[in-house]
């Protein structure tokens, strides 16, 4: 399998496609100044106890407090305690974990009243991004993650990735980790250290320490609620958990993203840094790999996947439902019904997989398969089910079909799902139903580049425009480029964006910044 990754840089939000042999797998997106990500770690003050939920809302300076388990609080939860009221007593000292003496674990059972007091200062780690009307949820059983290894102080215990199923490597690992780690940390070692060198990990292991040493001290200098630790950016993160040798190459349209990835897979597989490649295209970096095609065409309501069969895809308050349709598919007579079904269902099967991925679907999802009589043809379905999803990082859950038809899935959500609009606004109306004659739309154009080039003085620039209308102005002998190109100079470029709407424009000067030039003008 050949995968990529595609990395779109733009002012104010970072997108981050994963491609499988051309096929949009995975997208993310982060605003620049996105915060309360999973993995970061607060200094903040309990707010109010909830004896009935069992459970307190923590402020962390989200505008909603967050919500903090009693199971969440984690068996170490007294020695957490201890270390930060250690580290804010004597601020001229930092405690050092290694020589601390561990306190007993609290009681599974026990009550978040016995443990928490209202106005408490307490750490704590976001397990899950706000979502909805909801806060962000807390852990306090604090963990820091790398590409082979999870390190978590307060603990004594390594514990092996169940996924790796030689018994020697797992005696292997197990006994080499607890040969390395500091006193007082435990260590999960992740599916990906399978046959790992003890450098390797030792070294990883060592960034991970320094981590927690350098960043930890802040909760000694800072009012709260305050971030002590901030997870690596988006980009390093998904590099972290998805980064195999399959990957080919590594598409970057910003130069120092592309440094920062570039150091980080140094540092991983050095022998693979040289696939991280620098995007100088004019086309926007999505249209070039056929990135935003696909986005328009798998993030709608109805998915088509194959000789016209479609998916339904509805998301409630509780729920996601998919409802599989064979549509105008034409069927094999002699194959029969059964065979039909069996067939749309196994090609719906592998794109309802792509799609748990991409849009991180998580919660219940309930998908509603055309009804099959054959027990050998229901039981071929979960296993490919379970095949397709077993390169999914997200906890999931699969049920047999049900009398009905119906399999219920559950897939663990860490944050809000990938939500994106595949319809447009007119860019002209905004949606009132009357524009000015769209056969005007570029004696328009015309006219604002006049304006830029003789009141504004700006000689270089482009023209982001829909693909059909950069068609038009390209189109012909001598079309409307090159006669705009000969009275305004040859400084203008016409490119073509798939993410704009039928008569949306965009001006950019040389620096790749926009010029606001959405006021009208006469036409002259």
């Amino acid at each position: 399998m050949n995968s990529e990754l595609v990395v779109d840089v733009q002012p104010n939000e970072i997108s981050i496609a994963v491609l499988e042999d051309k096929k949009l797998v995975e997208l993310q997106k982060e605003g620049r100044d996105a915060s309360f990500a999973v993995g970061n770690i607060y200094a903040g003050k309990v707010k109010k106890i909830m004896p009935g939920l069992n459970a307190a809302f923590v402020d962390i300076g989200y505008k909603k407090d967050a919500f903090l388990h009693y199971l969440d609080l984690g068996a170490q939860f007294r020695s957490v305690d201890k270390f930060h009221k250690q580290a804010i007593a004597d601020k001229k000292k930092f405690p050092n974990i290694s020589k601390m003496k561990l306190e007993p674990d609290i009681n599974k059972e026990g009550s978040i009243s016995d443990i928490l007091k209202s106005g408490q200062e307490i750490l704590v780690q976001i397990a899950k991004e706000p979502i909805s009307t909801k806060g962000p949820r807390l852990t306090a059983e604090l963990s820091l993650a790398g590409r082979f290894l999870v390190l978590i102080p307060f603990n004594d215990k390594v514990s092996v990735s169940q996924k790796i199923k030689s018994k020697e490597e797992r005696a292997r690992l197990r006994q080499l980790i607890q040969s390395i780690k500091p006193k007082n940390f435990g260590v999960i070692v992740r599916t990906v250290a399978e046959g790992k060198k003890v450098v390797e990990l030792d070294t990883e292991l060592k960034t991970l320490f320094r981590r927690w040493e350098d960043n930890l001290p802040k909760i000694q200098k800072s009012k709260l609620p305050t971030v002590v630790y901030e997870e690596t950016g988006r980009i390093v993160a998904l590099l972290r958990d998805v980064f195999n040798p399959s990957f080919q190459e590594i598409h970057v349209n910003d130069q120092e993203t592309l440094n920062q990835i570039k150091d980080y897979i140094t540092i991983i597989a050095p022998e693979k840094k040289n696939i991280v490649k620098d995007y100088t295209g004019e086309l926007p970096i999505f249209d070039n790999f056929n990135v935003t095609k696909q986005i328009k065409a798998l993030f709608g309501k109805t998915v088509t996947f194959r000789n016209g069969a479609y998916l339904i895809i509805e998301h409630t308050e509780a729920l996601h439902v998919v409802d599989v349709n064979s549509g105008n598919r034409s069927k094999n007579p002699e194959a029969g019904q059964e065979n039909n079904a069996w067939e749309v269902n196994s090609a719906a099967a592998e794109e309802i997989a792509r799609q748990l991925r991409l849009r991180d679907m998580g919660g219940i999802i309930v998908i509603d398969f055309i009804d099959m009589t054959e027990g050998e043809h229901r039981s071929q379905l979960i296993a490919k089910m379970q095949e397709l999803m077993s390169k999914d990082r997200a906890k999931h859950n699969i049920l047999p079909l049900s009398k009905f038809g119906l399999m219920q899935i559950t897939r663990q959500r860490v944050r809000p799902e990938m939500e994106i609009s595949t319809t447009e606004i007119c860019p002209n109306c905004f949606g009132k139903g009357e524009i000015r004659p769209s056969i005007l739309f570029t004696d328009t154009l015309r006219m604002k580049i006049s304006y830029l080039v003789n009141q504004l003085n700006v000689k270089k620039f482009t023209l982001h425009v829909h693909p059909y209308v950069a068609a038009f102005i390209n189109k012909g002998f001598i079309s409307l480029n090159m006669k705009w190109r000969w009275r305004y100079g040859r400084g203008i470029k016409i490119i073509p964006n798939q993410n704009l709407a039928y008569l949306e424009y965009h001006f950019y000067d040389e620096n790749k910044d926009e010029i606001d030039m959405k006021q009208d003008f006469e036409i002259k």
